[in-house]
């Protein structure tokens, strides 16, 4: 069996009720645009269902393309 046919978790955290958790890549969201302003991940919380976006720098960018989350390739 591979590395990759096994699920990914990501850890990530809620900025406004703090609570931490674990997502899978179906919950996770990538926007890659021109710019740092413009590539970012976003997900619901699983807690108090607030929209979180996040900046997502080129090491962000590699682990969650290559855990599977869908991504978005703005101009």
């Amino acid at each position: 069996m591979s590395p990759t046919s096994e699920p990914v978790a990501f850890k990530a955290s809620c900025p406004d009720c703090r609570a931490r958790f674990e997502l899978d890549a179906g919950a996770l969201r990538l926007a890659i645009g021109g710019s740092r302003r413009t590539t970012f991940y976003s997900f619901t919380c699983p807690e108090c269902g607030a929209a979180v976006r996040k900046p997502a720098g080129e090491r962000i960018v590699e682990l969650l393309t290559g855990g599977g989350v869908s991504t978005l390739r703005s101009i």
